[in-house]
């Protein structure tokens, strides 16, 4: 048993019933050019090695703990061996900082963090209003040239001394217990936490069967985050369900190097959300455009006015999808249907409608809120701590997306924008009210109101940042001030583009902000516009 490898839960999960200990499933790319490559025996010891330290930090069953790092090896490692011991990981984003960190692991009640020593200085910042969480251990890597600290144990240390054989208190795969607590963007509040059970890590190699459908020999890579439920269905865990398929995984997106990534490892397939291929697109022309290994580029929210020029300057088709983390599926294969449509669902897995406010189906080319229900089985939404969000998100059955939609007379869908237009930038819902309170800070800042205008990508329901600001009176706005604080306190997503000075902010009688005067009178040429 100690050394059966296939009573790892991990394989349990996706029927393995024999494992080649050498097969190659995972390169890491690591953003200085070095790699390291992952076997079915490194998952197999590692998540063992991982399990035996979380019980001795007393991370049990029903136990949280957070995962603050980069996309690294010992990430999948963790993730695995919260599956092996029946604890709950909450990845989060390596970008998070401040309060938002903070409510993560607070909300989630995290009993230990293992964090990686490029996020360091972000738990150092909020240590002391995180309640009843230690750092377990900070992995530390090489290129990246960060000298130990002291006061945290070294998870490289803890590892090479701990039991590669399957621990005593094994739990055994049952697809109903909770395995991660994946975090909302907080588009209207606080984020919210969407408990994923095993079935759903299940589901992620199913949706390669009927979706994605590598084959033998196919290597998708991905540069998003492992804390996104994109790298995790459409990379990861397909890869890992299927014999004969690798995948490489970056340490981090970089849209001047994709190409080089993909050349060196023989991708065949890479993942992105629309923004990001927008920045892909926007790189200077390279007469070796066309001579890559890579056949199709699956993306969520490819920009219409590019995909045809993108899809003949690389020479490959576009697959594209829409999904959310609490559910629903759409998607449509390369040469199908209508440039800037997100596709169908698949009538095996969801339904999908479009309604008003009175839930009432909405004629073809009308707008109206994309709502999705299983085929078979309840549509249901875990929201961690929040019975009534939960239940609120799933009304009548259906799971409400907060997405305004619109389908043509075919059945093909099509995204127009967030209902309340949240903003979002490559795939993230940014809040408003986190920007505002960073600018707000500055000493010459009076008010504020943040705005989005449409993305020049022109991704499809994404925003450019506006920061409208009015000083106090004697002031002078200070807008490098102003960029050096966004950049020190808020993730890259979430810094604005622009900042518009204005002499007051414009407001309604119940004293909200009019942004939309400060849109219709927003020129990035006008003389009170500074460009970030």
């Amino acid at each position: 048993m100690k050394n059966d490898i296939t009573a790892l839960p991990i394989f349990r999960c996706f029927g393995y019933r024999t494992v080649d200990p050498s097969e190659k499933k995972f390169i890491f790319a690591n953003a200085d050019g070095s790699d390291e490559t992952v076997t079915m025996r490194d998952i197999f010891t590692q998540t063992n090695r991982l399990s035996h330290a979380l019980l001795k930090a007393g991370i049990g069953k029903g136990d949280c703990f957070t995962l603050l790092m980069r996309n690294h090896p010992e990430f999948l490692y963790a993730l695995f061996a919260a599956l092996s011991i029946g604890a709950v990981a909450v990845p989060v984003d390596p970008r998070s900082k401040g309060d938002k960190l903070a409510f993560q692991i607070n909300n989630t009640a995290s009993k230990g963090i293992l964090v990686s020593d490029e996020c360091v200085d972000s738990i150092r910042e909020i240590e002391s209003n995180v309640k009843n969480s230690k750092v377990i251990g900070v992995l530390y890597k090489k290129h990246h040239g960060i000298l130990p600290f002291k006061e945290y144990p070294s998870l490289n240390e803890i590892l090479e001394k701990e039991n590669p054989g399957l621990p005593d208190k094994l739990t055994p795969y049952n697809p109903k217990n909770p395995v991660q607590i994946i975090h909302t963007s907080g588009t209207t509040g606080d984020p919210k936490g969407v408990v994923l059970t095993g079935d759903r890590l299940r589901a992620y190699g199913v949706l390669n069967k009927l979706v994605w459908r590598y084959k033998k020999g196919d290597i998708p890579y991905t540069g998003l985050s492992m804390t996104h439920g994109n790298a995790q269905s459409v990379t990861v865990f397909p890869a890992l369900s299927k014999k004969g398929v690798m995948a490489v995984i970056g340490e981090k997106f970089t849209k001047s190097q994709i190409w080089d990534i993909c050349r060196k490892y023989n991708c065949t397939t890479f993942s992105l959300l629309g923004g990001m291929m927008a920045g892909i697109f926007n790189e200077p022309p390279r007469p070796d455009d066309r001579e890559n290994p890579v056949k199709t580029v699956i993306s969520a929210g490819t920009p219409k006015a590019i995909w045809s020029e993108f899809e003949q300057r690389f020479n490959v088709k576009i697959f594209e999808w829409y999904a959310a983390v609490e559910g629903g599926l759409a998607y449509k294969r390369p040469g199908k249907g209508p440039v800037g449509s997100f596709g169908k669902p698949n009538p095996l897995m969801y339904r999908m409608r479009i309604v008003d406010e009175q839930d009432r189906k909405v004629p073809d080319g009308a707008k109206g809120e994309l709502i999705s229900k299983l085929t078979f089985g309840k549509t249901s939404v875990n929201y961690f701590g929040k019975k009534k969000a939960s239940s609120d998100k799933t009304r009548g059955g259906w799971l409400r997306s907060g997405d305004i939609c619109h389908r043509d007379r075919h059945g093909y869908l099509f995204f127009d924008y967030r209902v309340g237009g949240g903003l979002r930038r490559q795939g993230d819902f940014i809040q408003p009210d986190v920007i505002e309170k960073v600018i707000g800070k500055d000493e010459s800042v009076s008010e504020v109101c943040v705005y989005g205008i449409p993305a020049a990508s022109g991704a499809p329901g994404e925003s450019d940042i506006v920061a409208a600001v009015s000083p106090f009176a004697g002031k002078t706005i200070d807008a490098d001030r102003i960029m050096a604080s966004c950049l020190k306190n808020l993730e890259k997503n979430a810094v604005p583009g622009y900042l518009q000075i204005v002499s007051e902010i414009p407001k309604t009688i119940s004293e909200k902000p009019l942004s939309r005067l400060l849109k219709d009178s927003f020129r990035p040429d006008a003389e009170n516009v500074i460009k970030f």
